[in-house]
Order: C-alpha cells, then sequence, then structure tokens
C-alpha cells in the first residue's frame, strides 16, 4: 500500500522535473490545451464513476479522485511536449498520440492493475484507447483555436496601423 501511494506521487511529480527544459515560452504557449484536457478528464472522471468504467484501488489522497496523480502528472505534462514535438503537424501529432495512448492502455494499465492501482471494469481496452484518441483530437482542436485567436488580434492591429 504505501509502494503505491509512492509510486502515485512519484509519477505526479517526475515530468514537472522536465518543465525547465519545456522553456517558458512553450509552457505558456501551451498551458491552455494542457488545462483544457485534464478539466475535460476530470468531468470525463466523473461519468467514468458513475458508469463504473475503471476502479481505483489506491489513491493518493482518500476521498479524491484516484487520477488525480495522472492528470497533474504525465497527462498535463506530458499533452504540452506532445503539442510541443507536433503541434502545426497533426499526422505527427496524432501518430505520437496513438503510440503514447497505445502505451499507456495495454502495457500501462496491465501493469496499474497488477500493482495493485486500477483496473478497468465496464470499458475495454481499445474502448479506452478510442476515447484517449478522440481526446487527442479534442485537445488538439481546442490549441488549434487558441492560437487562431492570438494572430487574430495581432493582424487587425496591422491593419488598422499605417
Amino acid at each position: 500500500m504505501k509502494h503505491n501511494k509512492m509510486f502515485l506521487l512519484v509519477l505526479m511529480l517526475i515530468p514537472w522535473l522536465s518543465v525547465p527544459m519545456l522553456g517558458k515560452k512553450n509552457f505558456k504557449r501551451f498551458l491552455p490545451g494542457a488545462f483544457f484536457i485534464v478539466a475535460w478528464i476530470s468531468v470525463e472522471s466523473i461519468l467514468a464513476k458513475r458508469r463504473v468504467w475503471w476502479r481505483f484501488y489506491e489513491k493518493l489522497i482518500p476521498n479524491v479522485m484516484g487520477e488525480l496523480p495522472f492528470l497533474l502528472g504525465p497527462f498535463f505534462i506530458g499533452s504540452m511536449w506532445i503539442l510541443k514535438f507536433t503541434f502545426g503537424n497533426f499526422f505527427r501529432y496524432l501518430i505520437l498520440n496513438l503510440v503514447t495512448d497505445f502505451l499507456f492502455v495495454y502495457p500501462g494499465m496491465f501493469a496499474l492493475k497488477r500493482i495493485g492501482i486500477v483496473t478497468l471494469v465496464r470499458l475495454k481496452h481499445y474502448q479506452m484507447g478510442i476515447l484517449f484518441m478522440a481526446k487527442s483530437v479534442l485537445m488538439y482542436v481546442f490549441q488549434f483555436m487558441v492560437e487562431k485567436s492570438r494572430k487574430k488580434p495581432k493582424s487587425l492591429i496591422k491593419r488598422l496601423l499605417p
């Protein structure tokens, strides 16, 4: 039990060590997309709990969603890294997400079940993979809209000024 809590704490904190390598500019740039997807998954987790898609046996903090260490660590920071390396090339983005989602859904979920953290109940692995890919597309579209809205004011200012 204590080992699992330590694992979850490390899982949440280790990705944050890479933030300085991400760079302040990229962190600010991709923060909206990462925040959006974490908020989306948080709401999705409420639905997942009601429909018993998965069950967390071990939580970092009792009475708090079991997804929290995953959301605040690898999903949040990982989303920023994926956006940094692929944004602007949707095909590359899809391929990288397909690989990372596959690794989480199959060997990752089997390992998490084996060590007693989480297991799928009413959701099959392939369904979780489809769900992850749909969220990936949603995050890309959201980030695209953010980027588009950031560019509009600059072009408007350029048109107004001689």
